[in-house]
Formats: C-alpha cells, structure tokens, sequence
C-alpha cells in the first residue's frame, strides 16, 4: 500500500487523515503550523466530537521537510493557498501520481494550470470539522464526501481514493460530473459567507424567514452562473439547487438544511470561525471572488455576491460588526 500524503492537517485534512490512518493506511500529514506538527508527532492526532473520539499515530512534517515523492496527495489546505501549496507540493508528486483538491470552491482550475489536468482528481466534502488546538480536531457532523476525475472518466486511481475515503465516510461516492457537486458547493457556500456576517449559528440564520428571500436571490446568482457555464448542479445534504432557479420548493429546501445543519456539534461555518475566533482573513476571494471574475466574462451581474464580499471584506479589517445588522446591509446590493 503506497503511502498517502495529506497537505494541510487542519479541519479536514486532520479528521480525514485521522480516519484514514486509524483504518491501517500509510498516511503522512503536513501542516506550516509548527505547533500542530510538533503536537501531532508527540502525543498523535486526536479526534473529538459526539461522532468519534480517538488518537492515532500518524507522522507529521512542515511543507519543508518533505524528502520523498508520493503517489497520492489529498489536499485540504484553505482555497486562497492553492497556487502557493501547489508549487510546493509539485516536485513530490510523482510523475503518475495526482493530488485530490478536498477544499471549498474551484480549485482543480488552479491545480489544473500548475500540475496539469491529468494529475488532479476533483473532490466534495461537506462533512462539519473545526481544528480546536494543537493536535486536537472537532469531528462535528457528517456529510457528503464525492471524488471524481476531471473529465468523468472512470479509473483505477479514482477507485483506489474512493476506497480510502469510505474508511472515512462509510456513503462517499463517486461521480461523472464532479463539477456539478463543486458549483452545488459553490452555491451553498455564499450562503454560509451569508450566515457569517452575524454571530449566530448556521441553523439560525437559515430558519429565519426575514433573510430568506435575499438569501435565495444570492443563491440563484450563482446558480444562474453556473447554468451559464453549461453545469447543472447537483444538490446535497439539504441544499436544491433547482430551487434557487424556479424550479423547485426553496422554502423545503431552507428547511432541509436547517435540519441537517441542526445536528451537527459545529454550529457554525469555519468562515466565522477564521473572522471571530482564529482572526485571519477568510477564503472569500478565492471561491466568491473567483466565480464572480467568471461571471463578467459572461457578462452576468452578481450584486448581491460582490456586496457579500465586501461585507466580509469588511469584517475581516474590523470595519462591521459580527451581527444581524451586517447581515441587514446585504440587502442593499438590491439598489445596486
């Protein structure tokens, strides 16, 4: 069994790891953090939450210190350090191996440029994970977990990852069409920068009947786009993309998210996370900002997206509040 690296032993790459090493692969993990590294080399991996609770073994390393190449890297790292991680991963990716993009937004177009297509599997992943401390990971709720190659194709590679990840997430499935689970993501994920401008939960926020006509307005501009791009999106865990475009009971599907948001121990999306507890700036330019520079090549207009950016823009330099008042100053993108 050749061994798998995972970049980045955050959130999501220190649960999936985590799984995958307690299910007997050969994992290696790296992070630029080195506390966590140091943490994880000396007292293992820890996995906390109502749905699992263990420490594994596993070793760990700074992007520096990686000495051999390797077939199979899952990265997990946040969607701005794409191109960064993605040099310095590239002289260990062997000449056949590839690297699965498991991060929000469309990353495999980055990964793409710099590796090549054909050395990039596309992943979707909306399991609940929040990195707690050094060497300790909140596993909070699951989620959809789906790989696909880029072009659709079925492969031996692809089946191989598929295998891992069910260790992980027993329902993980694979696809023909991952683009249209990355631009279901996509439209779900403005949501969530959404439910970030406030303090309250995920769940709160999409209950409330007050914002659900702009959040739905928000939805379909990405979904339009996606349309556009010639995807159809597909839905998950709640979140019916048809609905955002007419087709579809939107009200059902606010309600259907609400309850799967409800039963997840991570009440809160890692966007507020990055604003309200760790104080750094969040992934909106990478996956917002990167859809709306393909929407003005179609010459589609995003007001509300654009306006969503620059209220997170906004919070991460300390200009607005956390609170249902910056939530409120969304709403002006419709004089926009």
């Amino acid at each position: 069994m050749t061994a798998i690296l995972v970049w980045g032993a955050g959130a999501v790459g220190g649960t999936i790891g985590a799984h995958l090493a307690r299910a007997g692969y050969d994992v290696h993990l790296v992070d630029r953090d080195p506390a966590h590294v140091a943490a994880i080399n000396e007292g293992g991996l820890h996995i906390e939450g109502p749905l699992a609770s263990f420490g594994v073994g596993v070793p760990a390393m700074l992007p520096e210190q990686v000495d051999r190449a390797y077939d199979s890297i899952l990265l997990c790292t946040k969607a701005q350090h794409t191109a960064e991680a993605a040099d310095a991963l590239a002289p260990w990716l062997s000449p056949d191996g590839y690297v699965a993009s498991l991060q929000n937004g469309l990353n495999e177009h980055v990964l793409a440029e710099r590796l090549g297509a054909a050395r990039v599997i596309g992943a979707f992943v909306n399991f609940g994970a929040d990195y707690q401390a050094p060497g300790r990971i909140l596993y909070g709720g699951r989620g959809a977990v789906v790989v696909g190659e880029l072009d659709g194709r079925s492969s031996p590679r692809l089946d191989h990852l598929h295998q891992a990840l069910r260790s992980f997430e027993p329902e993980a499935i694979t696809t023909d069409d991952i683009w249209a689970y990355l631009w279901g993501k996509l439209g779900y994920g403005a949501l969530l920068f959404a439910t970030a401008l406030t303090d309250a939960s995920i769940a709160d926020v999409l209950a409330s009947g007050r914002y659900r006509p702009m959040l739905t307005a928000l939805a379909r501009e990405m979904m339009e786009l996606a349309a556009l791009e010639g995807v159809a999106p597909r839905g998950f865990n709640g979140y019916a993309p048809e609905a955002f475009l007419g087709g579809g009971d939107e009200a059902a599907s606010f309600e259907a998210m609400v309850a799967h948001n409800r039963l997840s121990a991570k009440t809160h999306s890692g966007i507020w996370r990055d604003l309200a507890v760790r104080r750094r700036p969040t992934e909106v330019d990478a996956q917002l900002g990167m859809a709306v520079e393909i929407a003005r090549r179609h010459g589609h207009p995003m007001p509300r997206t654009e306006r969503l950016i620059a209220l997170i823009h906004d919070l991460e330099a300390g200009r607005r509040p956390l609170d249902w008042s910056t939530l409120d100053a969304l709403e002006t993108s419709d004089a926009a």
